[in-house]
Parts: structure tokens; C-alpha cells; sequence
């Protein structure tokens, strides 16, 4: 294996990233927030909203601080209530993007909440935070954070001087090619280059697990500041046995690093031979292989994705060079350059076969893609020859949405803070994924009343579809969840609340109006540490939203004999179930 040389790799890597990247540091300091393998100093910004002084969120000691379940003062000023701390880290895990900042607390103090609750539940119960970190990247589909919290985790337990579940936690939270690069690259700029053995073997790990001829291809490029090549000197992962081709391709990985003008693909590597080979066709000549008869098969075999076919044609993609990659791309892939087909001109043929994929509920199950991916796309392209299909891939994302018997109050809240944006990435909102699910429970359930909230509230009468009925949300302002609550409430059989939780001030608790039998379920969308009811039997609080998110609703309703993706709690408590978290499974709902 080709010895390592770190000073070397060290300047190389400073180079490119100053070259490839000339914001990614600032004055001198390089900063542990996460981009796709880059860690930029998120610029600061002022909050739009100055929050008023919590309340110590700590429990009952000498000095008399506020515990779980006692009332303190929310952002806006109104009644809040300290959360369990597992569940408080549960809630910011599933709706925090790191490095994000939202309406009321900034990326950096939103980041250290989460930092510190991770490392303390590390030590506190680790089986609990392994089963979080798993929830998070596997269902709730969350990458940065939960990276975050493995490397966290690992540094905790390695400090505490506490053995086991660490290499799990890494292991269990990398499910990219390129998530083991991100995972040193905030360990070492937090950390520096020593590693604990638990980190190595957990990397080493997802290397073996992670590591093939396409995914060099995708992933080990020089835009990351780890590169795969890197990866394995860091961590002298041994070869699977079971895949007797990794060995050569581990070395190729380091030769593609060190001596890229020299690196030749194993001879049994087919993927990677034809890639090389087309990476040595003349500039001049490529476009006609694009384009001639066989095209789309020569990229497809050589690996080429839609990302890399213009770097090595050296010029934009026009409709015939489009054509010839779209039928290896994936539907995620398709749905982001729907905007792109268009400005190229691609055939009316070519384009009724995208929306044929687009729109395939099977197409749709395998990406495992969330409902607001469509939705961006729907308000993104211009052209309606996508509308059709873009709003029936909406549909069969929410398929696992149940339909629930009885009569069901669904609450949106509409209020200002709900229009921040979780990330710079994307034009949707806290509001729009609220009133996605909000509404297709609404138009799933058996009879239900939608309504949007604010300063005041509204009834919104459900159209055919998701898309039609989108169309009739608004801002309205304020979080007057109580009012809401106690004009619209009449006699339903649950309560369903989409929010960030931060309801104005209410002499009394928001949720007084519904019997203490009526099951209230809040889905925050936010995690702030403070919540908008007091815990209590039949009033549960989840983050994060899915569409397999919303299953537990019967799952709750039906009792424990109900088949359920975690353990529940030993106790009931009058009458009413308080929901835990299994070890295997991750992060469930808790008890408000």
C-alpha cells in the first residue's frame, strides 16, 4: 500500500479546497458545520425575531430551576414547557439541518444544543442514542446530523472512558460512499488526525460495506475534501473476504488519489475500464459518441452520470447529449433537471417517457424521496407537460399516509415563524411541510376537519387532490394555537397539530378544550426546547415528518398488541399509554 504522507496530503488538500472553494474558510478558521463533506462558516445573520429570556430548562435543584414538564417562557412570549431532555433531543435531531440556523435560534446555538445533548446521552444511555443516531439516518433520512451525532458520540464514550456501541454508532450512521469522507472531515477539524480505534473500525466498516467501482465513480472526486483514497489511509480497512475484487479497487482508490496521471482500473473492474476509456477519447470526439447510435449505452456502461457528462464533453448539455444520459439516471436525478430538459429542447418523446418514470409508484417507493421534493419541482418547472406527473409521484409519496376512522381535527399553524426556511437548499418551508401532511391526512381520513391557524383560524375545504388544496393555505400570522384549538374543537375523536410549537401567551393550557381521553398528537417541525402542553396521558408529541411517521397514529390507537417499530414503555398511566423508545429501533415519540 502506498505509504501516506501527511504534510503532503495536508498542502494538497488546502489547495484545492482554497482553489475549488475560496469561501470555504474564514479568517484563518475553519469551522465544524457541515456541507456535503465541506465544513463552511455559516455567514451570520440576525434573528428575525429577537426570542425573550427562557427560563433555566435544568432540573429542580438548589436554586430552584425549572425540570421536565415545568412551565417556563417560550419564544413568543407564551406559556412553554421544559421538555424531557431525551425527547427534547429526539425533536431537534429529526427537524434540525446542522449548521442551519431557524426562526428563533441561530445555526451555532442550535448546533451546540444538539452537540451537548448527543454527548451527554452517549454516556447517560447509549443503547437509546444508538437507536436515535439510526432512526435518524436510515428513516428520517437526515445525513449531516447524523453524522454529527456518530462522531460526537464516539469523542463522548472515547472520553468518559466508556467501551462499546461506538463503532456500531459510525457503522449504523454512514449509508453513502461519501459519508465516511464527511465523518473524518468534522472529526478532524473538531478532533485533529487521531482517531480512536472504535471510529477506524466503524469507518473501516462502511468502507468495506460502501466501497465499489460505481461509487468511485460517483463520489471520490475532487470536490470532497476527503477523498476515498484518503478514507482508507486514515483507517487500513482490510478487503471484505467475501469480495475478493475490493482488494484492487482499495488500491486504485489510492493510486487515483497520489498518482492520478498514472492510475489504471483492476482488469476485472469492467464499470471503471470503459469509464477510463472514454476519459481518453479525444475533447473532439467525444460529443459524437454522445450522439450516435449507442450513445446511451456507451455512457451507461462506463458509469458516466449526468453531473460528470459535462465536465467531459468541456460544455453544456444540449437535448441530444440529455437524451443520451437520461435513461441511466434516477428518478430524483430526472425530477431535478425537469426545469433543464426543458431549456434544452429535449424530444416530446423523451419527455413523456421522464413523466412516465416520474409518475411510476413504484419509481417513486424505491427513491424513497419526501413528499416536498415534488412539491419544489411542481413550483420550479414551467412547462405543464411535468404537472400531471409531478403531482401524481406527490401522491404515492404519501401512500403509507393512514386513513383514520372517526372524526379528526387537523390543525396547520400558518404563523410567521413556520415560513423560515430549514435550509439554504431549498424555496420550501416549515409551512409547506405542514401543510402537505396536514393535508393529505385530511383528504385520507374517514372524516376530518382541516383547518390553518395564526392569529386566527380558517377552515380549509380539501379539493380533489394535494396540490389543489395547497393553494388555499395562507400566512396568517401569529400562534394562537389555543384559540384555535378552542374554536374548532368540537367533539372529534383525535386532535392532529403540525408546528414549531410557539404558541402566543394562555392563561391556560392550549389543549384545555379536548377531554383528557382524546388522543392530541403534535407533529414540531422545529425542536425548540420548550413544548406547548404539559405532559399528560393521550398527548403525544413526534418530530420530523414521513409519511411512515404518521402509521403510528393506529399504532398508538390499537394498543401495544399492534405490530410497532419500537419497544413501548413498561407503564401505562390512567388509562393512557406513554410511548418509549426501543434500543433497536431509534427515537420514537414521547410523551408530551
Amino acid at each position: 500500500m502506498t505509504r501516506f504522507n501527511r504534510q503532503r496530503t495536508k498542502a494538497d488538500t488546502r489547495a484545492e479546497i482554497q482553489r475549488e472553494l475560496p469561501g470555504l474558510t474564514r479568517r484563518g478558521v475553519s469551522s465544524p458545520l457541515a456541507t456535503d463533506g465541506q465544513w463552511p462558516v455559516p455567514e451570520v445573520r440576525h434573528l428575525r425575531c429577537p426570542p425573550p429570556p427562557l427560563l433555566s430548562r435544568r432540573a429542580p435543584g438548589p436554586g430552584g430551576a425549572v425540570g421536565p414538564g415545568g412551565a417556563v417562557t417560550n419564544h413568543q412570549g407564551g406559556a412553554g414547557y421544559v421538555r424531557e431532555p431525551k425527547e427534547e433531543l429526539f425533536l431537534l435531531a429529526v427537524s434540525h439541518l446542522y449548521g442551519q440556523e431557524s426562526f428563533y435560534e441561530a445555526a451555532a446555538e442550535r448546533d451546540a444544543r444538539y452537540v451537548r445533548l448527543v454527548r451527554e446521552h452517549a454516556v447517560s444511555d447509549p443503547q437509546w442514542t444508538l437507536g436515535l443516531l439510526r432512526r435518524l439516518r436510515a428513516e428520517a433520512r437526515i445525513r449531516t446530523a447524523a453524522v454529527v451525532g456518530a462522531a460526537e458520540f464516539v469523542h463522548a464514550r472515547t472520553t468518559a472512558g466508556a467501551a462499546g456501541l461506538s463503532r456500531q454508532a459510525v457503522d449504523a450512521v454512514l449509508q453513502r460512499p461519501d459519508e465516511p469522507g464527511e465523518l473524518l472531515a468534522y472529526w478532524t477539524s473538531r478532533y485533529g488526525r487521531r482517531l480512536p480505534q472504535p471510529l477506524r473500525r466503524g469507518i473501516g466498516d462502511a468502507v468495506r460495506r460502501l466501497y465499489t467501482g460505481r461509487a468511485l465513480l460517483k463520489y471520490d472526486t475532487p470536490s470532497h475534501r476527503f477523498r476515498f483514497g484518503d478514507v482508507l489511509e486514515l483507517t487500513h480497512p482490510a478487503p471484505d473476504p467475501a469480495k475478493p475484487w475490493q482488494g484492487a479497487l482499495f488500491r486504485y482508490a489510492l493510486d487515483r488519489r497520489h498518482h492520478p496521471e498514472h492510475a489504471l482500473p483492476p482488469a476485472d473492474e469492467h464499470l471503471l475500464g470503459a469509464h477510463h476509456a472514454l476519459l481518453a477519447v479525444p475533447t473532439a470526439d467525444r460529443r459524437t459518441l454522445v450522439i450516435e447510435p449507442g450513445g446511451a449505452q456507451r455512457l451507461a456502461q462506463a458509469g458516466m452520470t449526468w453531473e460528470a457528462l459535462a465536465g467531459w464533453l468541456q460544455g453544456p448539455l444540449d437535448a441530444a447529449a440529455w437524451e443520451a444520459v437520461i435513461p441511466s439516471m434516477g428518478l430524483m436525478a430526472l425530477v431535478r433537471n425537469l426545469r433543464n430538459f426543458d431549456q434544452a429542447g429535449v424530444s416530446d418523446e423523451v419527455a413523456a417517457e421522464v413523466a412516465r418514470r416520474v409518475a411510476d409508484p413504484e419509481e417513486v417507493r424505491r427513491s424513497r424521496q419526501f413528499p416536498f421534493r415534488f412539491l419544489a419541482a411542481h413550483r420550479a418547472v414551467r412547462s405543464p407537460r411535468w404537472a400531471d406527473a409531478l403531482e401524481a409521484a406527490l401522491g404515492h409519496s404519501l401512500a403509507r399516509v393512514p386513513a383514520l376512522a372517526g372524526r379528526t381535527l387537523v390543525l396547520v399553524d400558518r404563523s410567521g415563524s413556520m415560513f423560515d426556511q430549514p435550509s439554504a437548499r431549498t424555496q420550501l418551508n416549515r409551512a409547506d411541510s405542514a401543510a402537505i401532511f396536514g393535508t393529505a391526512l385530511a383528504l385520507r381520513a374517514e372524516q376530518a376537519d382541516l383547518v390553518q391557524f395564526g392569529s386566527d383560524s380558517r377552515v380549509v375545504e380539501p379539493e380533489p387532490s394535494v396540490l389543489q388544496t395547497l393553494r388555499r393555505f395562507r400566512n396568517l400570522g401569529g400562534t394562537a394555537t389555543a384559540h384555535a384549538v378552542r374554536t374548532r374543537y368540537r367533539g372529534h375523536d383525535r386532535v392532529v397539530v403540525v408546528t414549531d410549537e410557539q404558541t402566543h401567551w394562555s392563561p391556560n393550557d392550549v389543549f384545555a378544550p379536548v377531554p383528557s381521553n382524546v388522543p392530541v398528537y403534535t407533529w414540531n417541525l422545529a425542536g425548540y426546547a420548550t413544548g406547548h402542553t404539559a405532559p399528560g396521558p393521550h398527548r403525544y408529541t413526534f418530530g420530523g415528518l414521513s409519511d411512515a411517521s404518521f402509521e403510528l397514529i393506529p399504532l398508538l390507537e390499537h394498543g401495544p398488541s399492534a405490530a410497532r417499530p419500537w419497544e413501548w414503555a413498561d407503564g401505562e398511566a390512567a388509562g393512557g399509554r406513554e410511548v418509549g423508545v426501543g434500543s433497536d429501533a431509534g427515537a420514537g415519540p414521547r410523551p408530551s
